[in-house]
């Protein structure tokens, strides 16, 4: 006997959120951080990199490398997506052409999640309690009620907005792994039509997955929606059809396989059994602290959704996304607390925490509105007020922190992007009233100031401080110093240096660079060296035909830099 569900929805609880203040939450979130953002360094400039080689012509398609180097990241689609957007945009600078596609992919990426909460609520067991006399919500009312929250959660999530916005290989697969979750949940559907459709959509995030660097991802997954499927394969006259879609995704978790255990498989075996990290409690702090604050409010709700639903989680709505999130987690506790591997459990995460909405009392969704109330309100007035000082250099104290971290950076005053910081600040205000104010209940009202709020703070960060973040983390200033340093149109010869840090130099730059070795020759004026490797220099270059002319700071003089050599 099945245990009575939890969720209790009336229908005017079920209304949906206005639609195009959805598609405008939506736009406001993709866009900043979109466009004006320069490449920062680390891999989002070691990835433009690799796209950059690829368009100019320098780098081989089927091996991405940065000067001749291998990638740090075997990912041959996103880096294809990139280069191929150069090519095809060259009227447009190279980091935004670049862009675009991880915009797109971020853009479906919240299109998917939305549609797999909606599928997966439309199944029988996630229904809510039918009242007496009626009045519970409609199956369609309902799903697309849980569905707008899975969105809100999405978005409300902290860890979300600066790596989904990178041009790397971790946007492409967070995209591909809300595809295969969608994917999979219209595959569950009872009533789905197009399952051919489906099925190839299936097969896409699978290999999308593979050709995006976690092909072991796409294999755990893969597999593990196919032995669920095995499992619920009944006789009916569709079950020829079933197993025949149950091979053709069979194929896709078999190309993911052979790239999964040609790039990385053995690696994670050997993780897996190491018994000292599973006994490491630093290591489960980190983790612990990582998935607190990366996956808020979304994994707290997942959370009290598994407690909620705990004597249901055998079904489908349920165990298909919890089986994602695990699988997400996992990946990243195997990877030393990487918020980038975290970041593919976010989907399924957000769809867990749609669950938990219909279960949970006034006082809880109140205790979360408050404190996105204070958390975000707080976050934008400091954001706003350190600003404000930069600029008018009152008071004086905060102005001077700031520009101690950026020397020589010079604030300037940008209107379009202070109108759009203003504009943003306002609507936040009048979501506030809103909520504060006696309206009707909904599902999704609890999840409206985090995702709100997380939306202002980031599109504040990408307006006001744009042109400082640009300067701090990216690498144009310590790229334009060196470039100030060569003599002529001469080359340089870099030794040591990251896929960022050379990715810098030649788009910033515009300097011509080859990499040091002993056995060739070169007629380069200037040779670049991280301070790191400069105990293998000497087995690279011969010293004597080099004198060291000065350390050139990326930001301030006692901070990292890179130290530069002229040719005697």
């Amino acid at each position: 006997m099945h245990s009575p569900t939890p969720a209790i929805v009336s229908q005017l609880a079920a209304r949906r959120f206005p639609r195009w203040i959805l598609l405008l939450l939506g736009l406001i979130y993709v866009l900043p951080g979109l466009l004006g953002r320069q490449p920062w360094s680390g891999p989002d400039l070691a990835s433009f990199g690799v796209m950059l080689d690829m368009a100019q012509g320098s780098g081989d398609w089927l091996q991405p490398q940065v000067l001749g180097e291998r990638a740090a990241v075997q990912a041959w689609l996103p880096y294809w997506l990139g280069a191929a957007s150069i090519q095809l945009l060259p009227f447009l600078p190279a980091d935004l052409a670049a862009r675009l596609p991880y915009g797109l992919l971020l853009a479906l990426a919240l299109h998917w999640t939305w549609k797999a909460t909606y599928h997966l609520a439309r199944r029988p067991n996630a229904q809510p309690v039918a009242f007496a006399f009626g009045g519970e919500a409609s199956p369609q009312d309902y799903a697309r009620a849980l569905a707008d929250a899975a969105l809100l959660a999405l978005i409300a999530s902290l860890g979300l907005a600066q790596l989904a916005h990178e041009s790397t290989p971790d946007a492409a697969q967070l995209a591909f792994a809300s595809l295969l979750l969608y994917a999979c949940a219209r595959l569950a559907s009872p009533n789905a039509q197009w399952r051919g459709l489906s099925a190839a959509a299936w097969w896409l995030g699978a290999v999308g997955l593979a050709l995006s660097g976690a092909p072991w991802i796409g294999l755990v997954l893969g597999m593990g929606w196919l032995l669920w499927s095995l499992a619920m394969v009944r006789s009916g006259p569709r079950v020829r059809g079933d197993v025949w879609l149950l091979v053709f995704c069979a194929s896709g978790t078999l190309l993911a396989a052979l790239l999964a255990w040609q790039l990385e498989l053995p690696r994670r075996f050997e993780q897996l059994s190491d018994w000292a990290a599973w006994t490491d409690l630093a290591h489960w702090r980190r983790f612990g602290r990582l998935l607190l604050w990366f996956s808020w409010p979304a994994g707290l709700l997942a959370l009290l959704t598994v407690w909620r639903w705990r004597r249901r989680l055998g079904n489908t709505h349920l165990l298909l996304p919890l089986w994602f999130a695990t699988v997400g987690m996992v990946s990243c506790w195997l990877l030393d607390a990487s918020d980038r591997a975290l970041l593919l459990a976010l989907p399924a995460l957000a769809c867990l925490a749609a669950f938990a909405l219909p279960t949970l009392s006034r006082s809880v969704t109140a205790l979360v509105d408050w404190f996105a109330l204070l958390f975000f309100s707080g976050c934008a007035l400091l954001i706003w007020f350190y600003w404000l000082a930069l600029q008018t250099g009152l008071p004086a104290k905060p102005a001077a922190n700031v520009l101690r971290l950026l020397p020589g950076f010079k604030p300037e005053l940008d209107w379009t992007l202070l109108l759009a910081a203003l504009l943003g600040t306002l609507a936040w205000i009048g979501a506030l009233a809103w909520r504060l104010g006696r309206y009707r209940p909904a599902l999704w009202k609890g999840l409206v100031l985090s995702a709100g709020g997380s939306t202002l703070c980031w599109l504040l960060l990408m307006t006001l401080w744009l042109p400082a973040l640009n300067y701090g983390m990216g690498q144009e200033p310590i790229s334009r110093r060196i470039a100030a340093l060569t003599p002529g149109s001469s080359c340089v010869l870099v030794h040591g240096l990251s896929a960022s840090q050379i990715t810098g130099l030649q788009y910033h730059g515009g300097l011509e660079l080859e990499r040091a070795r002993r056995q060739r020759r070169s007629s380069c004026q200037l040779l670049v060296v991280e301070p790191k490797a400069l105990n293998t220099l000497a087995q690279t270059v011969d010293l004597s035909q080099w004198r060291a002319l000065r350390k050139v700071p990326r930001l301030r003089e006692n901070r990292d830099g890179l130290l530069v050599y002229l040719r005697r």
